[in-house]
């Protein structure tokens, strides 16, 4: 069985990023944990959990569709961190429930990188399973 632990970060496409950096820093306290503007990425530290902020106008951005409104979503997806991570387990899972799984990947979160695998809810909406940072996959 998938034991989520908690939920490791979520995504937030933002039309204006810096009005939004200001109000989750300085009106909610999370600071800048890491910031790639090559992909349109800022990691925002907020207790033992991230906020992905990512503007429609960058590379990451751009995949998700219209900016948020009634067209478009804001959301692109929130991340469950699983423990243990056991791949083939998960995989099995999924498959007796008939969910797709995309392909395991190596990909930042809260505790740094690790693997984690995409999958779909019934509305469509995007979850991604997170497991530990490498170097710790074992618990």
């Amino acid at each position: 069985m998938i034991h989520v632990r908690e939920i490791d970060h979520l995504v937030l496409r933002v039309v204006d990023l810096d009005r939004m950096i200001h109000f989750y820093c300085r009106v909610l306290g999370c600071t800048i944990e890491r910031r790639e503007d090559s992909i349109g990425l800022v990691q925002l530290r907020a207790g033992r959990s991230l906020l992905d902020l990512v503007p429609v106008s960058g590379r990451l951005g751009r995949a998700g569709g219209l900016p948020p409104a009634k067209e478009g979503r804001n959301l692109d997806h929130f991340c469950f961190r699983v423990e243990p991570f056991d791949e083939a387990i998960i995989r099995q899972q999924l498959q007796e429930h008939d969910i797709e799984a995309g392909p395991t990947a190596t990909r930042n979160g809260a505790e740094g990188e690790g693997p984690s695998i995409y999958i779909s809810d019934p509305e469509g909406n995007m979850v991604e399973l997170k497991g530990p940072p490498i170097g710790r996959l074992i618990e």
